[in-house]
């Protein structure tokens, strides 16, 4: 037997505070090493944070990490661990993402990542350079490049996070090469169902390549990407290990890397796969060898038997349903993404939600409440401000929802009227208008405007993050106020459908039992900016709104597909009236550009956010003309 103990580290670091990031993996660090661990794995731009976007072309940014690995090796050299962290280096003028290999005191290895992403929310072929095949070079006299690592324990293949995701990886010649243990340091931003296509992925690569994989998640929200942490062991093909998600530290388990070997002999494909490799002239990848720099202490280890004591039986089932996870995974990601947001930038001291009584705000509430729960347990309330702020159009039942759920979590509550302001703005734009009269939507509008100036206020004066609560769907069409309530310094769940958003509250109330939101789901959902006003009778049934978006900015359907694909999911609507949601959707959404593009900062769970610099990146000045074929 050949015992090996992996950790799998999960730190949440912030872009920039290298020191800060360096401290906290230190700490992980020599708790792995208490806990007899042979390798521990850390992320993707450990020291840097990720993602740093341009800051990577400030060659000070850059540069000012090697002292900080440096400090890690020197600081970690008395421990018995082999450890994989992420850092930026400038070579020759070029910038690279690495995984750096460093045990015994020393940087043994850097290794490039190969592979850098440049879609959805990832900018990496803009800054970094790629490592390629056959890379030999030195770093401050580091080896530099494509190489395999060997110690007393077996042979080692770094590699950083987009490497894995390829079928024509540099694991596959890497293991053609001898690898046996391939570690991947990773930054996978949070994905809606994400964790599910890792946990299939890395089961796949550890299968095709008959080798173990330790594969290490970021941790932390930075400018609205979220990363969810956890990671995998994988041993040819079999799972080992599952890190949880969400939290800071590490999880370990012990592999027989001798069972890797053996049943990489008894696979007949995979031998004939790497001779065929072989003779048509593939070139192995060089080993260094670190036996005399490391020497490993794994007496202590035993071999990894199943919990629940048996090989043949499986293990008790403690997966959650698909319903928990899906609402339990958004709300924990959106929660981290406030926290980090709050804690990270050092700005503020309180947060506030202009709370309606309606869906949204109170989703955005219970997020906010969720991350105060977390820091702040025996009082959580205390870091929430609500304020309620009505028009002649707000109803008595919202105002007793809004009441009661602040009630509930604890959460001052302050009731300040806008009817007032709203007469006085009304007689200025008449005046403004010289006589011409205010059209309807701008009344509303001045609802809006007039609450979010001032919550500014408040923020400005209290130090207090202000959340913007409007959802998805209705930015996308634009049934929002610009400088009202599309205004805020961070949007929570400005890329989670209306629909999603009913179903998150549906499940909550499952939960808690709430009284606020069982007053809240009561009511039909509506802005109250004019009298007995529906969202769904102004733009259209909310499941055909989101079921557009989807078919029209995720499969990129034109309408004559988008009514076909429609026809199929709601066969009681009409055609005609399908046909008349197509067209007012395409017409809404186009023509809504402009506004969601001034949109604050938002949080990111999945791969259509309406963010122009992150995902959906589409011109704010278009036509619709394309669209009629």
């Amino acid at each position: 037997m050949r015992l090996v103990k992996i950790g799998l580290a999960s730190v949440n670091t912030t872009v920039g505070a290298f020191g800060r990031n360096v401290d906290k993996a230190l700490d992980v660090a020599r708790r792995m090493a208490a806990d007899d661990v042979t390798v521990g794995v850390f992320q993707e731009q450990l020291i840097g944070g990720y993602p740093p976007e341009d800051l990577v072309q400030w060659q000070g940014f850059v540069d000012h990490q090697w002292p900080q690995l440096e400090r890690f090796a020197r600081e970690t050299g008395s421990l018995p661990t082999v450890f994989l962290v992420g850092v930026a280096v400038n070579h020759q003028g070029l910038r690279y993402n690495c995984a750096a290999l460093v045990a015994g005191g020393r940087i043994l290895g850097l290794v490039p990542k190969e592979k850098l992403p440049t879609y959805n929310i990832f900018y990496e072929g803009r800054t970094f350079s790629r490592g390629y095949p056959g890379m030999h070079e030195e770093f401050r006299g580091v080896p530099f490049g494509d190489y395999l690592f060997r110690f007393d324990f077996g042979l080692l293949a770094p590699e950083v996070c987009e490497d894995i995701w390829s079928p024509e990886a540099p694991m596959r010649r890497r293991t053609y090469s001898g690898a046996e243990l391939v570690v991947n340091v990773s930054a996978s931003p949070f994905r809606v169902g994400h964790g599910d296509t890792r946990r299939e992925m890395l089961a796949t690569r550890a299968a095709d390549h008959q080798c173990t994989i330790a594969y290490s998640n970021a941790l932390g929200s930075n400018d609205g990407i979220i990363f969810d942490g956890g990671g995998f062991i994988n041993q040819n093909g079999k799972p080992v290990l599952e890190e949880p998600r969400f939290q800071e530290g590490f999880a370990a388990a012990v592999v027989d890397l001798d069972r890797t070997l053996r049943l990489r002999a008894e696979n007949t494909t995979w031998r004939s796969d790497r001779e065929a490799w072989l003779r048509e002239g593939g070139k192995q990848v060089p080993t260094i060898d670190c036996t005399a720099a490391f020497t490993s202490r794994r007496e202590k280890l035993r071999y990894p038997v199943p919990a629940h004591r048996s090989f043949f039986l499986p293990a008790p089932d403690t997966r959650r349903s698909p319903r928990e996870a899906l609402c339990e995974d958004i709300l924990d990601a959106l929660a981290l993404g406030i926290g980090d947001y709050f804690e990270k930038t050092r700005a503020f001291k309180v947060i506030g939600i202009a709370l309606s009584g309606g869906r949204d705000s109170l989703l955005t509430l219970l997020i906010a409440h969720r991350y105060a729960k977390r820091v702040r347990p025996d009082n959580p309330g205390s870091l929430l401000r609500a304020f309620y702020m009505p028009s002649r159009y707000s109803s008595d039942a919202t105002r007793e929802a809004a009441e009661t759920i602040a009630r509930e979590l604890g959460v001052s509550f302050q009731v300040v009227p806008i009817e007032e302001a709203f007469e006085r703005e009304l007689a200025i734009a008449r005046t403004m208008l010289a006589g011409a009269e205010v059209t309807p939507i701008t009344e509303q509008n001045i609802q809006a405007r007039l609450r979010a100036q001032r919550m500014w206020n408040w923020s400005n004066s209290s130090g207090g993050l202000f959340l913007q609560t409007g959802n998805m769907s209705e930015r996308a069409v634009g049934y929002t106020t610009t400088g009202g309530d599309l205004m805020g310094a961070l949007a929570v769940i400005a890329n989670v459908p209306k629909t999603v958003v009913m179903y998150l509250l549906d499940y909550l109330l499952e939960q808690t039992g709430s009284e606020g939101i069982r007053k809240v789901l009561a009511k039909p959902a509506g802005p109250e900016l004019a009298h007995n006003q529906v969202g769904e009778e102004e733009l259209m049934p909310f499941p055909i709104l989101d079921a557009c978006f989807y078919l029209f900015a995720g499969e990129k359907l034109v309408p004559s597909e988008m009514q076909a694909a429609l026809e199929a999911m709601f066969p009681e609507v009409e055609g005609a009236r399908l046909r008349g949601y197509v067209e007012k959707f395409i017409r809404l959404f186009l023509q809504s550009i402009y506004k969601w593009v001034q949109a604050p900062l938002s949080l990111h769970i999945g791969n259509l956010d309406l963010d122009r610099e992150r995902a959906l990146q589409l011109p704010v000045v278009t036509s619709s003309d394309w669209t009629k074929g």
